[in-house]
């Protein structure tokens, strides 16, 4: 292999690796916004759990793509020291907490894109990130469990929650697209056998959609709509520079600041 060939791919990963970290990060920042002040003592709980959750798989990933990286940069510069066009996290992920049943649903929509992709990772043939993958996975695994049941006990529940839930699906759906979209770094770790095709993944994130939007009483919407793209390429919506600015103030503040 050449050295041009070998530093395209050496980035092609770093790149895959920093959005990974991109998307536990940002989803946990928009969690943690609800701390104390969940519907019920037990929601409250539960969302700071899975916020603490990403944003310990935030870490893992941003360590491991610095050290790809090489340049001496850390997990901390990473998070803290990159502005909102060097994010590369699904756009689904900033969107503003709104009301509950928003929350949830853009957790649900998630957790079963991240379920199955880091089912996928764990056959990656690199060693690094088969790890983290099936340590992830775990915790996952859980996230998927409680998001599914949550939106199908208020889908099918009373009416308001019905109406707000359906509401709130039909106001996310036009972000799910960008998850199944391929491009070239996708490509480039597909054929390097270090992580799947995101377009692979469609057809089981649609049956597990299906099946939990039937017990809830929800209708999906159309499967042809316009979609938004451009979050891993580093283009955001509105909401993400007003994310980071609360995200990064401390250490943008106190450069360098230790406890």
């Amino acid at each position: 292999m050449s050295e041009d060939k070998f530093n395209h791919k050496h980035n092609d990963k770093f790149s895959h690796v920093l959005r990974l970290a991109d998307h536990a990060m940002i989803l946990s920042q928009r969690l943690s916004q609800w701390c104390g002040k969940g519907p019920a003592l037990e929601e409250d709980m539960a969302l700071t759990n899975v916020a603490l959750d990403l944003i310990g798989q935030a870490r893992l990933w941003y360590s491991y793509a610095a050290e790809l990286e090489g340049k001496g940069r850390t997990e901390d510069d990473l998070a803290f020291l990159r502005d909102a066009h060097d994010f590369h996290n699904f756009l689904l992920l900033e969107q503003p907490n709104g009301t509950y049943a928003d929350t949830l649903m853009r957790q649900f929509l998630f957790d079963t894109w991240h379920y199955h992709y880091l089912q996928a990772l764990q056959q990656s043939s690199d060693q690094q990130i088969a790890a983290i993958a099936e340590k992830s996975l775990k915790e996952v695994t859980y996230h998927l469990r409680r998001s599914s049941d949550l939106v199908v006990r208020l889908g099918d529940g009373t009416e308001l929650s019905q109406k707000m839930m359906q509401a709130a699906l039909d106001e996310l759906w036009r972000f799910t697209g960008e998850m199944f979209m391929d491009d070239e770094v996708d490509v480039a770790m597909h054929e390097a056998g270090i992580a799947p095709l995101p377009s692979q993944l469609k057809s089981a994130w649609d049956t597990h959609l299906a099946d939990v939007m039937h017990a809830a009483t929800l209708h999906l919407p159309d499967a042809s709509s316009w979609m938004h793209k451009g979050g891993r390429q580093g283009v955001h919506t509105e909401h993400m520079g007003y994310l980071l600015a609360e995200m990064q103030f401390l250490q943008r503040a106190y450069p360098g600041a230790q406890w």
